[in-house]
């Protein structure tokens, strides 16, 4: 039966429409690294909460420069003290790094613009007014969203949340990825080849990467035989496991031998759509149950791959409350490009280059042929995407790029 193929832009429109913000938890400051947020960090003060000194020097009034020397008063104004002395005409007095402003003061002035005789402050080099005073809200006011939902943490953002006073973070929950790949030419890492025609298995350790990578919890099922028995119940374990998303590569093509198709449907999943016009990966099929997503991509390491990136990530991102569109770049073309498909988006493995501010776009040792060849991604390797309606595109022009 001929099967009607719809456009990658439709395609995304319904993976879109799928999209859904994951639960939340609370983990520990110490705990969140990577960890996505689940809400607005927002600031409850000032920071600083009164006029800082930004440098060692002396505390003074501005419009003093001009006297021929001020009177040092005898104080101790260190870091992290509360003075509460207010400076009054020609007075100064010695502030370090880090400590209130007394108040009366407008200005530091550094220690290597003065000296200091029998008490007395002689001004070498002025300063202007404000001048080595951190103003109060310099770094943020109360009120300011500081960090927004859908930041991944990193260790800046653990800093900045430290100097806040937060112990613990609210954070959207993992997305459980359930990963199966079928075939029965594949075999498990370390397992011995009896003949030729057998292959290594590689996606489901690329596709577990990615989710991990990515924010998710990936569920490792393994490898399953292309029989209908094996498969089913293989998605069955799937189905029980929990997980919110469930990948499989392989057997979603029109061979004798592609079950994978017949058993989504036998098991209740609706099918929304089973081949879009894309190079690579056409096969791809989505559907759902209601409360799980099964993402069905093709079993060529490179094909499974391309897809993984454009429908499994979106969909990860938009679980983690994040940006749901798969972020694109603008670059020139090194190399003429030939359009490889009609009537098709194309995905080409691309390498970057920055160039007098500029970024280009190169396929320098990329191998054109089937897409098994997994290794035209690496060497942090990007994807030109050439539209539907396209044609073939000369050197220097612009192409958008997914950034791996």
């Amino acid at each position: 039966m001929k099967r009607d193929f719809i456009s990658y832009i439709h395609s995304m429109e319904v993976l879109a429409s799928l999209t859904r913000v994951g639960n939340w938890e609370k983990v520990p400051l110490q705990n969140s690294l990577g960890r996505v947020l689940a809400e607005d960090i927002i600031a409850s003060e000032n920071s600083p909460s009164a006029p800082t000194s930004s440098l060692d020097g002396y505390a003074i009034k501005a419009k003093d420069q001009k006297l021929q020397g001020l009177r040092v008063l005898n104080i101790d104004n260190p870091a992290g003290s509360d003075i509460d002395i207010e400076l009054n005409d020609g007075e100064a007095i010695k502030t370090f790094t880090g400590s209130i402003m007394p108040k009366g003061s407008d200005t530091l002035i550094p220690v290597e613009n003065v000296g200091e005789v029998g008490g007395r402050l002689y001004i070498d080099k002025p300063v202007p007014i404000g001048y080595g005073v951190r103003p109060v809200g310099e770094v943020y006011k109360k009120g300011d969203t500081i960090i927004p939902r859908g930041t991944e943490i990193g260790y800046i953002e653990i800093g900045v949340l430290a100097s806040l006073n937060i112990t613990s973070v609210r954070v959207f929950q993992r997305p459980r990825v359930a990963i199966l790949s079928t075939g029965s030419e594949i075999l498990e890492v370390g397992e011995e080849r009896t003949n030729p025609a057998q292959i290594r298995s590689s996606n489901n350790y690329t596709i577990e990467a990615m989710v991990r990578k990515h924010g998710g919890e990936p569920i490792q099922l393994g490898i399953v035989k292309d029989d209908r028995d094996s498969i089913l119940e293989a998605l069955e374990n799937s189905i029980t496991s929990g997980a919110e998303f469930i990948v499989t590569t392989g057997g979603v093509s029109v061979g004798d031998y592609d079950f994978v198709t017949d058993v989504v449907e036998k098991l209740g999943f609706k099918k929304l759509f089973h081949g879009v016009r894309i190079k690579p990966g056409q096969h791809i099929l989505l559907a759902t149950n209601g409360y799980q997503i099964l993402l069905s991509l093709p079993g060529f390491a490179y094909s499974s791959t391309v897809t993984a990136i454009l429908y499994l990530l979106p969909l990860i991102r938009g679980y983690l409350g994040q940006e749901f569109q798969t972020p694109t770049i603008k670059a020139f073309l090194k190399e003429k490009l030939y359009r490889r498909a009609k009537n098709k988006t194309e995905f080409v493995a691309c390498n970057l280059q920055y160039e007098n501010g500029n970024i280009f776009a190169g396929f320098e040792g990329k191998k054109v042929g089937t897409s098994a060849i997994l290794t035209n991604m690496l060497n942090s390797a990007s994807l030109v995407v050439l539209p539907e309606q396209g044609r073939d595109l000369e050197i220097g022009e612009v192409v958008d790029v997914i950034v791996v």
